[in-house]
């Protein structure tokens, strides 16, 4: 073809999406249309760079929002990350049904085993499901969170750049989060109750906010000390820790505290190099003192009445309050509900993503808070490892457990074995941001939401991917 020939298809091409569009416009009252080259570019990127889509989904996540105008029929959805890595998933399963091939090292480290359990399970207790179609759509939800965010990122990660941009997308599109939510809340004089809700519509309440705001301040902090950046660049990145420290702060999300000391307990460790199983004892140890103890703490406990505010010192105090305080006093709601369902059923529990569908019925009446309802449709269990418990049994709760344990320990092995600073330093910021979420999962659980999915799965893949292609190297290059 000649090129005036291509340069008038050009024209003539162009033309017609001109007159197509003022058709839509003024026909039909719709601007649906010019969405259309938009789409036509990422279905591109599908076919032909994977890996973009990956990091534009990176992008998206933090502005995703939330459609629940279906909600009742169970078609709620985030857009436009969940359909972006709906795509993603399925061009994967094409992908290993038309050549098989993946990187076995990745396919068989321990993270990716326990994983494998995980949805092994997760497929038992759906066949025992109390809600077999609610059990299918999360274990669908969960395959494409999954897939994506640790198994095609794990992959993502062999070249190191792709680890910078993948944060740092996350990062620049949160920074505007945290920018439009510190405006919205200095409107409404940054008060205790506003706190709550005006991070929406990006994050649907505080706590996944501060829950994320925690796991990317651990890993902006950890550029800080990468060495060999730029001098300007590192400013860069100092003014975006104070952004996330200050939107963490503003963000009432005591939980997301805690988690960020857990985090610095666990640092201190790493920098005293004391062993693996002598934090694992000391932990298992406390957990054992709390039950033997346990009526003696929640004495001294129930003594504390200083409710949530605006104040920051009485957050703090109202953080151990469980008298007085709704939030503290609905969570124990909760998880009291939780333990009778699973004493109820605790071996297979009542179905992956079912407690919300069934916990109504369990709750009593004098533990129920002014924002508990009768209808039992208040949310989850608050509470990774709780929930799981109510849902699939012991042994679910248990493979979540297993899982934290593995990959933390995965990371911090790897930051032994590191010969390169840089690496060395990534993994040990992806473990502490990791085990941040988990702390915070004590409390909350958001894994069936693409806002913390895509952050916890992804630091999990970073620490294998630095295990399996970078521990062993001097330099931090690209696997040749």
């Amino acid at each position: 073809m000649e090129k005036k020939e291509k340069i008038g298809w050009l024209y003539c091409i162009a033309a017609l999406f001109v007159a197509l569009g003022l058709f839509f416009v003024v026909k039909k009252d719709t601007y649906l249309f010019f969405a259309l080259p938009i789409v036509l570019g990422v279905l591109l990127l599908y076919i032909f760079s994977l890996d973009k889509v990956l990091l534009l989904t990176s992008f998206c996540v933090p502005l995703s929002v939330v459609l629940d105008k279906f909600s009742d029929a169970g078609l709620a959805i985030s857009l436009p990350a969940e359909p972006l890595l709906m795509g993603i998933l399925v061009m994967f399963v094409a992908k290993m049904l038309y050549d098989g091939k993946y990187d076995r090292r990745i396919a068989h480290h321990p993270i990716a085993i326990v994983i494998y359990c995980m949805f092994i399970w997760m497929i038992v207790t759906t066949i025992t499901s109390e809600l077999p179609v609610v059990s299918i759509k999360f274990i669908a939800s969960r395959l494409w969170f999954v897939v994506p965010s640790f198994f095609l990122c794990a992959i993502l990660f062999k070249r190191p750049k792709n680890i910078d941009w993948f944060i740092w997308l996350y990062i620049a599109s949160l920074c505007i989060v945290c920018v439009y939510t510190i405006i919205h809340h200095a409107m409404f004089g940054f008060d205790g109750d506003s706190a709550h809700w005006v991070m929406t519509p990006f994050y649907n309440d505080h706590t996944a906010y501060g829950a994320a705001l925690a796991i990317y301040l651990i890993l902006a902090l950890t550029y800080v000390f990468i060495p060999g950046i730029k001098k300007s660049r590192r400013l860069i990145i100092i003014a975006v820790v104070c952004l996330l420290g200050l939107a963490l702060v503003l963000s009432n999300c005591r939980a997301a505290w805690i988690s960020m000391i857990a985090a610095l307990g666990v640092l201190c460790c790493v920098l005293l190099k004391i062993k693996f199983r002598w934090i694992a004892t000391v932990m298992v140890v406390l957990v054992g003192l709390f039950f033997a103890f346990q009526n003696q703490i929640v004495d001294a406990l129930e003594k504390n009445n200083q409710d949530a505010s605006g104040d920051f010192i009485e957050n703090v105090q109202s953080i151990t309050n469980i008298s007085t305080d709704a939030s503290n006093l609905e969570r124990i709601n909760r998880w009291q509900s939780a333990f009778r369902l699973f004493n109820e059923r605790p071996f297979f529990g009542w179905g992956p993503g079912t407690y919300q569908f069934v916990y109504a019925p369990y709750q009593m009446s004098k533990e129920k808070t002014i924002i508990s309802t009768n209808a039992g449709d208040g949310g989850n269990a608050h509470s990774e490892y709780i929930g799981a418990l109510a849902e699939q049994g012991l042994l679910g709760s248990l493979i979540v457990l297993a899982f934290v344990v593995t990959t933390v320990y995965c990371g911090l092995t790897t930051y032994k074995r590191c010969k390169n600073r840089k690496a060395k330093i990534m993994v040990l910021g992806a473990t502490l941001a990791f085990f941040s979420y988990f702390i915070h999962g004590i409390l909350n659980n958001f894994l069936d939401t693409d806002k913390l999915a895509v952050p916890v799965w992804s630091c999990a893949a970073l620490i294998a991917a630095i295990d399996v292609y970078y521990a062993d190297k001097e330099d931090f290059e690209e696997e040749k």
